[in-house]
């Protein structure tokens, strides 16, 4: 991380001054920024300045308007700028007194090469061979006396302790197994010096190690973070984070760690990928450190770091409960960051974006969310930042559904305890429950009238589903006859419909698995309901960009419950998680993702 001290730029002020002009007196000057201001402590005038990017809220360091007489603040913008300039041409000078010595250089390489090769056993020569092959010219290790001792090839990746668990408040399980490689060292200069080459094993770097790292995080954040239009989705909350990462040490290791294993994984080379998970014990540790810390807690990187550990185990999966655990870690610090903390910047694009993720959390826990109190669904909209579309106008009804299930598992639980309760309190406490299940079922269909069936690009259409090598064909039965059919596949104007009629189904099963009402929903509308998110994955799987799909991994879970084992139905599911794993490298995916079912009796299954 890079600190500007701007003290040597400007001349020395002791907080604010008055300045006189005749009889009046004018306006303050606004020598500091609202948050040093609020703070009482001494602010640098760059934007953002120091004091806001050290405590984490680089996007929270505004200035008031002041007069054209007034000193502006350094943009931070220009100060990089200008230190790039600088960097460039430094690295013009260096790059032109390397090119002298390169050829010299590589010669000493490649004599050591033609030496091991000469002189060393066969087993030995067969594998340098091989690497020199397989290196496609990125990198070459060569050792001069390799089979005398341990030679970079023969480092096994060495199996890491279990990360250490989340600050107790906030999650309770996170045990995670790592392995770490040195075969790739991203904080080395690409040229060798000459005495790092007489150290007898030596490695000759052809690529440069931070464009690399900016190739490798370009990578992950156009997955992740892919740039879509408002009716696809709001999608750029990781992205406005990328550029921030400068300002804050915990940002900057997550963002390398995270995309060095994401790349790895994409291009299937294990050495690269074990890189990443080799730094990710060091950011869950100043995670934790950053969480125990009652200011830095409510910081935005904090929250930036957590979301992308979500994301790292979305790839990575590297327990069951690890992705669990950060999820139900993020609800929580949600929580205590309060409604009031995402109203701007990125720390609303990441409430609002992850929003249906938040509460799938809260309906996997089956407990009264926070996140139904009518603050988390007006505050932090109160600013306009964004604006509430048909989406999150259903997690405003999906919200409620937790308390919903906590009655009825509490209700459950009494029943099956034997616990004495009268026939008038048990008929009472049913009542109840019948009531909230048929007032948010009428709820959710209100919704649906007034925001789908009057959508303003339309709903969605059926179109016949065709064979093809990209997406396996949905089979279902007919409830009627009782044979297998291909139903038509649905088709959606844009993104945003697909999604929210995707969570509309989901939200609307979970419900139903609950109802026992006289007039209930049938298992055959539970049928139709699940089938709707199976027609509805070929078209936005083969459309949304990136890893956008990841949005709709809560409904996939919840239509595999639905589903009978050894059906057709499973089969297409299993089929699709195994194509996005493959495909995006989402090792979620290949689980089945038992993680997000909101039934805590139902078992992981992969087929």
């Amino acid at each position: 991380m890079v600190h500007f001290d701007s003290r040597g730029l400007l001349p020395e002020e002791s907080g604010e001054k008055e300045t006189v002009v005749g009889s009046d007196r004018t306006a303050r000057q606004t020598r500091s920024c609202k948050v040093c201001r609020a703070r009482k402590v001494r602010c640098d005038r760059i934007k953002p300045c120091h004091a806001c990017c050290a405590h984490g809220y680089p996007s929270k360091c505004v200035y008031e308007p002041t007069s054209d007489e007034d000193p502006r603040p350094i943009s931070q913008a220009e100060e990089i700028d200008y230190l790039r300039t600088e960097i460039r041409e430094l690295t013009v000078r260096l790059n032109n007194r390397e090119h002298r010595n390169r050829t010299q250089r590589r010669f000493v390489e490649l004599k050591k090469l033609f030496e091991s090769i000469r002189s060393a056993p066969l087993d030995v020569v067969d594998r340098i061979v091989s690497d020199i092959r397989t290196s496609k010219g990125e990198v070459i290790a060569v050792s001069g006396s390799s089979w005398e001792g341990v030679d970079v090839h023969d480092r096994a990746l060495a199996p890491r302790s279990s990360c250490e668990n989340y600050v107790d408040e906030l999650v309770q399980d996170n045990g995670c197994a790592y392995v770490c490689s040195d075969q790739f060292d991203f904080n080395r200069s690409p040229s060798v010096s000459s005495d790092e080459s007489s150290s007898g094993s030596s490695i000759l770097c052809l690529t440069s190690t931070r464009p690399m790292l900016d190739i490798f995080i370009e990578r992950f954040v156009d997955a992740f973070s892919p740039e879509v239009d408002v009716k696809s989705g709001q999608a750029g909350a990781l992205r406005r984070a990328a550029e921030i990462r400068m300002f804050s040490p915990i940002l900057t290791d997550a963002f390398e760690t995270v995309s060095v294993a994401f790349f790895g994984r994409s291009i299937q080379d294990k050495g690269l990928e074990a890189s990443g998970l080799c730094t990710y014990p060091r950011v869950l540790r100043s995670l934790q450190e950053a969480l125990q810390d009652p200011e830095r807690s409510k910081a935005e990187s904090t929250l930036v770091t957590v979301i992308l550990l979500m994301a790292f185990e979305s790839v990575e999966r590297t327990t069951q409960g690890s992705l669990s655990a950060h999820i139900q870690g993020a609800l929580r610090l949600i929580e205590h960051r309060g409604a009031e903390n995402h109203i701007y910047g990125v720390e609303h694009l990441l409430f609002a974006e992850l929003r249906p993720y938040w509460v799938g959390a809260a309906i996997v826990n089956r407990t009264p969310s926070f996140l139904a109190q009518d603050e988390w669904k007006t505050i932090p909209w109160s600013a306009n930042t964004t604006k509430k579309d048909i989406l999150h106008h259903l997690l405003d009804l999906a919200v409620d559904i937790p308390a919903v299930l906590s009655q009825h598992d509490s209700l459950q639980s009494a029943l099956e305890s034997k616990i004495l309760m009268s026939a008038h309190e048990t008929a009472v406490k049913q009542t109840t429950l019948w009531n909230c299940i048929a007032d948010l079922t009428h709820r959710f269909l209100q919704w649906k009238e007034a925001w789908v069936d009057n959508y303003e690009d339309g709903p969605q259409r059926e179109v016949d589903a065709e064979p093809s090598d990209q997406f396996p064909i949905f089979r279902c039965r007919d409830l009627q006859t009782g044979a297998t059919i291909i139903p038509p596949r649905f088709v959606y104007p844009n993104l945003r419909l697909a999604q929210t009629m995707c969570l509309y189904y989901s939200s609307r099963l979970v419900l139903s698995s609950i109802d026992t009402r006289p007039d209930h929903v049938s298992p055959a509308e539970q049928y139709e309901l699940g089938c709707g998110i199976c027609r509805s994955l070929e078209w936005y799987i083969l459309t949304a960009p990136g890893n956008m799909i990841n949005r709709l991994a809560f409904p996939v879970r919840v239509a595999w419950e639905v589903f009978p084992d050894g059906g057709p139905e499973r089969t297409f599911i299993y089929e699709v998680l195994k194509l996005v794993e493959k495909r995006h490298a989402l090792g979620l995916w290949g689980s089945a993702m038992p993680e997000f079912s909101p039934r805590a009796s139902s078992p992981p299954k992969t087929g």
